[in-house]
């Protein structure tokens, strides 16, 4: 994309008319509102932020900007819709108390010493993966690879039987693409159904699960199912809803993760090859998996994150007057937080247009900030190192053997398809 056609974009941006080239590329269009609009008053009367600081400014206030999506979401699904039902019960979308309640019983399944004990299961299925590729000698970065991985990591945290994941990554994709600006009424319907069907079947596994519970320092169903005393008991709608969450928030964030870094790296030749001499050392004295690897590897997953976040936007809403970046916002604007745009701030990241998997002190927004900060981030830089690191040891030399395609969305940013050789 041209400078002048960035800016050409830029001066009539609306999240709701966004043409094709965008949708392939966004970040030249970021940086020219960054840098001429900042806080740019969209056509219909909210709020796009570009800039660093002023996404912390918001995230940091969650006394005045609201993750409460029940003004802007009924008119967008629907009075009595399941998207509406499952979109404002969910954790992402609610304030305290409800967020501050339902976010302790999911990281108390999640703690550091529950995440180290998954390490294992999750090298074997990545080398299971790994060698169903090696077999038939290549396939598809997202469908043989990326996507298959955190299904069964989400699986294992709900207990859901192997028999029965085969669903999940379709409901967990309608019910996200319900999310974009602009709907079709194909993906209201898809999305609405999605809901339907995933929550008749959490039914039934509430009830099982209720009759036989699991483990809750493992098992997040039953976690949730049996809460921390009669306060923090969930309603059987917020138990519903949130379990829809955990798949959705788990599933095509790391999806995207895992396919945007593999595919980076094929553009990026200079970082696949920085990675190749630090996962596999010349001298046969250096262990694979030397001292420091781990760390090197978390620095390498969040400068994905940063340079191709998996997650592009985020919104509140302001409950009262608030000045951002020298700017008044209004009580009930609607606001857009550009987290891509944000990744890319000049002012806090040095040649941010460029790949560096050694960048270091990453500021990247990519998990949030704040009390909404991700709850699973910590899972995720695990699936991202196991799943990077052993993809590029096992095939260094892969190579996309056709195009890679975009799932051609502007808050979820990922491949559908993207085949390769090894």
């Amino acid at each position: 994309m041209t400078p002048e056609r960035a800016q050409g974009i830029a001066a009539g941006f609306d999240l709701r008319a966004l043409p094709a080239d965008f949708l392939a590329n966004p970040y030249p269009v970021y940086a020219a509102l960054r840098e001429s609009e900042p806080i740019r008053r969209m056509p219909d009367g909210s709020y796009f932020l570009t800039r660093h600081a002023d996404l912390m400014a918001v995230y940091r206030d969650a006394a005045t900007f609201s993750s409460d999506k029940v003004a802007e979401f009924t008119p967008k699904y629907g009075p009595g819709s399941p998207l509406l039902a499952h979109h404002t019960t969910s954790l992402v979308f609610n304030d305290p108390p409800r967020h501050t309640r339902v976010r302790k019983l999911i990281m108390g399944a999640l703690t550091r010493r529950a995440i180290a004990e998954m390490e294992s299961g999750l090298v074997s299925l990545v080398d299971g993966l790994l060698d169903k590729i090696a077999a038939q000698g290549g396939g598809d970065l997202i469908e043989d690879f990326a996507a298959a991985i955190p299904v069964e990591v989400i699986g294992n945290l709900l207990d859901i039987p192997h028999a029965d994941r085969a669903p999940l990554r379709a409901w967990s994709l309608a019910i996200l693409g319900a999310l974009e600006p602009k709907l079709s009424p194909e993906q209201e319907a898809r999305g609405n159904q999605a809901v339907s069907d995933f929550g008749d079947y959490l039914k039934g596994l509430i009830a099982l699960r209720r009759q036989h519970p699991g483990n809750p320092e493992h098992d997040v169903l039953t976690r949730l199912i049996q809460g921390e005393g009669s306060a923090e008991q969930l309603s059987e709608a917020e138990l519903l809803h949130n379990c829809i969450f955990i798949l959705n928030a788990g599933h095509e964030t790391t999806t995207n993760l895992i396919g945007n870094a593999l595919v980076a790296l094929q553009e990026w030749p200079d970082q696949l090859d920085r990675l190749i001499n630090r996962l596999l050392p010349k001298s046969e004295l250096l262990p694979r998996y030397s001292i420091g690897l781990e760390a090197y590897l978390d620095t390498m997953v969040d400068e994905f994150l940063r340079f191709e976040p998996s997650n592009q936007l985020g919104n509140r809403r302001a409950l009262r007057e608030a000045m951002v970046g020298g700017v008044a916002l209004p009580a009930g604007a609607l606001i857009t937080l550009c987290i891509a745009a944000a990744n890319r701030d000049s002012a806090v990241f040095d040649a941010p247009d460029r790949l560096d998997i050694e960048r270091a002190d990453n500021k990247h927004l990519s998990f949030g900030f704040g009390i909404h900060q991700c709850a699973g981030l910590s899972l995720a830089r695990l699936e991202g190192r196991i799943a990077i690191g052993r993809f590029v040891q096992r095939f260094p030399r892969y190579r996309l053997a056709g195009p890679a395609v975009r799932g051609g969305r502007a808050r979820f940013r990922g491949f559908l398809q993207a085949p390769f050789t090894c």
